[in-house]
């Protein structure tokens, strides 16, 4: 996929060379004005009539007509040298892939040290530049019937640094790495219901288990029985589909020590039991395990980099059914912690799969909790469809997860916790918790709900109902499943320090 070569010339071929342009009141510099030289300064003039743009994210192309080895020129507009970060660079990359994609390019050079400036190193480049080539690119292939013409993709991608240390060739890697596993996030949720079952999740995670040599382990539900997770199976009796609570361990260290639990919600679809869903909000259900693809995501980063981290992930799977045999309003139900739930709506599963989910990632030697879920339409309220909301008890390990967050350009926003939240979740008269304390503060109700099965254990909630999917294309991906923190979860075990 990846040529890094450091020997650049104007006369090598290649169907397509891009070019980064910074917006400088100088005028063209190094290799751009090279070229100009060899256009008899018309680039210069294409800048001043706007036909090659400086702006911001825009792709501009002009045919050389032989003039340069390339047979065509893209360039990628960085605004002022001064302002361009990470993002941006990241979404003009996502940008032009775009418009590799819709004019078939299958091979290209890039001339990466363009793309730099002083607060975007060459490795950050190269990162951004192959995380934006898988995630732009990334295509649901659906179900339609398919034309036997191939479809044409970048096969080669030369890039042109200095490379001595290898370091470019490796950012390259790790950029893909994360991108390919959005990717994989991103088909798990846009994968319809009857097609990805809690049977079909579990064997999507052995398969990764066997590529990266992670340790895994299924629960049955003879098994769930005799461990009391109560809560889980609650939610799955109005189903015909078996649950399944799939666990996979990474070991980075020599010792089971410092371990990370990524409890991801994978209900694969939601009716909303007997708390039955609208008509117009059943639709789109199957997306109800966008924290499960969230963390298998991240797994699959995991397995490819192999950070020195211990880590354990946890994903509690049924569907949400209704039936003569599903759970319903004013049920008890026992969790595997021995705390009573009062179910007052049975469309608040989440809360209930990820309680005995949490409670096992603790029986794993989670030492830190991290859990991630579709969980109330009250975050998209509070925060909209671009910000996911968080919650926690342990402000040390909030900043990790924020940090992680921006970083992957995946933003969370905290909501709080006060007692009188807790109060509304401990408040029913017949059990220790009721799982639905009413509609104000919903995303702090459901959040709060579930960290009471962390107790004393450092824990960060992410409701991600808002931002697992988008009813719109963007620079980074089509619209449909968003892959949404997959790379911040990676991103946080990769860099994690133990909170003292």
């Amino acid at each position: 996929m990846f040529n890094v070569n450091n020997e650049f010339k104007l006369t090598n071929s290649h169907d397509c060379l891009v070019i980064g342009l910074f917006n400088k009141p100088s005028g063209l510099e190094g290799v751009t004005a090279e070229a100009d030289q060899l256009f008899d300064g018309q680039l210069t003039e294409l800048v001043k009539n706007g036909e090659i743009s400086a702006k911001k994210k825009a792709v501009s192309k002009i045919h050389t007509f032989g003039k340069t080895g390339a047979k065509k020129l893209y360039f990628v507009g960085l605004g002022h040298e001064k302002e361009l970060d990470f993002e941006t660079l990241r979404e003009a990359f996502g940008r032009l892939f775009k418009t590799s994609k819709t004019e078939k390019w299958t091979e290209a050079a890039v001339l990466l040290d363009t793309f730099t400036s002083d607060a975007v190193e060459l490795n950050d480049a190269a990162h951004a530049l192959s995380e934006a080539l898988a995630m732009a690119t990334y295509e649901f292939e659906g179900y339609k019937q398919k034309s036997n013409e191939p479809e044409k993709r970048i096969e080669n991608l030369t890039v042109y640094s200095v490379d001595e240390e290898g370091e470019v060739e490796a950012a390259l890697e790790v950029g893909y790495a994360f991108g390919k596993a959005t990717n994989s996030a991103r088909t798990l949720v846009n994968t319809p219901g009857n097609l990805l079952t809690a049977s079909d999740m579990a064997e999507y995670a052995k398969k990764l288990a066997e590529k990266y040599e992670f340790e895994a382990e299924i629960l049955e539900k003879e098994e769930m029985e005799k461990l009391g997770m109560g809560a889980l199976l609650a939610v799955n009796q109005g189903s015909a589909e078996p649950p399944k609570m799939i666990v996979l361990k990474y070991q980075g260290k020599e010792e089971w020590t410092d371990v990370i639990g990524l409890v991801g919600k994978g209900i694969t679809f939601d009716t909303g039991g007997y708390s039955i869903k609208t008509k117009a909000g059943i639709v789109g259900m199957k997306s109800d395990m966008g924290g499960a693809a969230a963390v298998l995501g991240a797994m699959e980063i995991i397995g490819e980099l192999k950070p020195e981290q211990n880590v354990v992930a946890v994903i509690p799977s049924t569907d949400n059914m209704i039936s003569g045999t599903a759970f319903k309003p004013d049920d008890v139900i026992t969790s595997m912690s021995g705390k009573t739930i009062e179910v007052l709506n049975t469309d608040a599963e989440g809360r209930l799969v990820l309680a005995d989910a949490m409670t096992y990632a603790k029986h794993h030697g989670a030492n830190y909790l991290v859990d991630i879920a579709t969980l109330t339409g009250g975050v998209i309220t509070a925060l909209g469809l671009h910000t996911s909301g968080a919650l926690t008890n342990n402000e040390a390990l909030f900043e990790q997860v924020l940090e992680a967050s921006y970083e992957a350009g995946e933003p969370i926003w905290r909501l709080p916790i006060f007692e009188r939240d807790l109060e509304r979740v401990r408040s029913s008269k017949i059990a220790d918790l009721n799982n639905s304390p009413g509609a104000e503060g919903h995303m702090i109700m459901g959040g709060a709900f579930v960290g009471e099965f962390a107790e004393g254990t450092p824990w960060v909630h992410l409701d991600i109902a808002g931002t697992a999917t988008t009813g719109k294309d963007h620079d980074l991906g089509p619209a449909g499943a968003t892959g949404v923190m997959a790379r911040t979860l990676a991103l946080l075990v990769e860099r994690f320090e133990p909170i003292k």
